[in-house]
């Protein structure tokens, strides 16, 4: 277990965890009424915050490490979806409904993980919260172009967001475990 608390600490995970528990609290105590808008921008927060491990302080320390990297990166992931949904879960029940929150916490999760191989760890809220900013603005319409790109503001039962926020969550989290988090 010493590797755990290794990793955890070198990842700054009891930080990360007090500040994705205080930006869901806060999003909690503006929400009146509840909206589902409030729900997108709580779980792109949590993400966010969660994501700044996903990284190490050293990569070449990383690199030198004879431990199997891929299946910690997947769980990393994994948890930080898990998380960011369990907090939003915790705090409030009638802010979106629980597919709702499932369905934005792996598919964010997974866009993290994407931009954390893309751009590098430290910069991995990038995709997430530019994401959730175009998707605010674009009117609603019915085609699926729009759709797909406010697939984080749709309803739980719309299938292409569904689609969307899956495909995003498999490809972010195997890109990001197959090649690394970027320098």
């Amino acid at each position: 277990m010493r590797w755990l608390t290794l990793y955890a600490r070198s990842r700054q995970v009891p930080a990360t965890l007090v500040a994705a528990l205080v930006t869901t609290f806060a999003v909690w105590a503006l929400a009146d009424p509840p909206d589902p808008h409030l729900a997108a921008l709580s779980l792109v927060a949590a993400v966010a915050v969660l994501a700044t491990g996903l990284s190490g302080q050293d990569p070449h320390l990383d690199r030198t490490a004879a431990i199997r990297w891929l299946p910690r990166r997947l769980a990393h992931v994994v948890l930080i979806a898990a998380v960011s949904a369990a907090l939003l879960l915790v705090f409030t029940t009638d802010l979106a409904p629980v597919s709702f929150v499932l369905r934005d916490s792996a598919g964010l999760a997974g866009l993290t993980a994407l931009a954390a191989a893309v751009f590098g760890g430290h910069h991995a809220w990038t995709l997430p919260l530019g994401w959730l900013a175009v998707a605010l603005f674009i009117p609603r319409t019915d085609d699926v172009g729009t759709r797909v790109l406010t697939w984080m503001l749709q309803e739980p039962d719309t299938p292409v967001a569904s689609w969307t926020a899956g495909v995003l969550a498999v490809v972010g989290t195997a890109t990001y475990a197959v090649l690394r988090p970027r320098r």
